[in-house]
């Protein structure tokens, strides 16, 4: 039987990640996310969730751990917001293009000085054309819901893409509302446990994210196009 209880935006997505599963959770905290992370922790520290909490020292460092954590094939999953977001900007265009499925939530806020820190787009559309599927949570029912289905389709093997679910900074995040939470049981009979395509392995070793020619460069982004495209037919079935 479903629970239900009265979260945040924030708090929908943290027990939507610990219902996922995930094995390692890079961090760095940035305003209005942070909630996120602390949720995450409090979830391992009393022993809820089996993970690695990895706390970095920049967005830049959570987001190159999340990669290599995914590289050896486990779930990851990472968060921020706004100036956090831009600061991952170098290594965000690496696990489309490497295919890791990490799941992001981003907390949207404003970017640029005299914004102030309210709910603005410019942080996840600045990262439109990196590969990443994006999607934006309506309420905090949604928050959930979409962790669990972003996780399902980005490791589906016709997709195997990067997920960016987005929210809106405070307006959703630190709003509290309804939200039934699925048993466990619920969550694992629809999210199979990751297998990735590829992974990592001092057994069988191998190197990823090389430099190749201009054509073969060209060759992964016509694949990773082609990826996209396809991920409609996987969303609506999961939808």
């Amino acid at each position: 039987m479903r629970s239900v209880k009265a979260l945040t935006g924030n708090a929908a997505a943290a027990y939507g990640v610990k219902l996922c599963r995930p094995e390692v959770i890079p961090n760095y905290p940035i305003t209005p996310q942070t909630i996120i992370i602390e949720q995450l922790a409090d979830f391992i520290n009393d022993g809820e969730l089996d993970a690695d909490f990895i706390p970095a020292d920049s967005e830049h460092s959570a987001m190159s751990m999340a990669i290599g954590a995914s590289a050896t094939g486990v779930r990851t999953f990472t968060a921020t917001a706004s100036h956090g977001l831009a600061l991952m900007h170098e290594m965000l265009y690496v696990p489309p293009q490497v295919r890791l499925p990490i799941l992001l939530v981003n907390v949207n806020r404003s970017l640029g000085a005299g914004s102030g820190i309210w709910v603005e787009y410019n942080d996840s559309m600045a990262e439109r054309d990196s590969g990443w599927m994006q999607a934006y949570a309506e309420d905090s029912q949604e928050v959930l819901d979409m962790v669990i289905q972003a996780y399902r389709i980005a490791e589906d093997p016709r997709v195997v893409l990067p997920f960016m679910l987005c929210l809106d900074g405070f307006i959703l995040s630190h709003t509290v509302e309804r939200v039934e939470v699925p048993e466990q049981e619920e969550v694992d009979s629809f999210l199979p446990k990751f297998r990735p395509l590829n992974r990592l392995d001092p057994k069988d070793p191998m190197s990823i994210n090389i430099a190749v020619s201009p054509a073969h460069s060209m060759e992964m982004r016509y694949q990773l196009d082609r990826q996209m495209a396809g991920a409609r037919t996987v969303i609506s079935e999961v939808d």
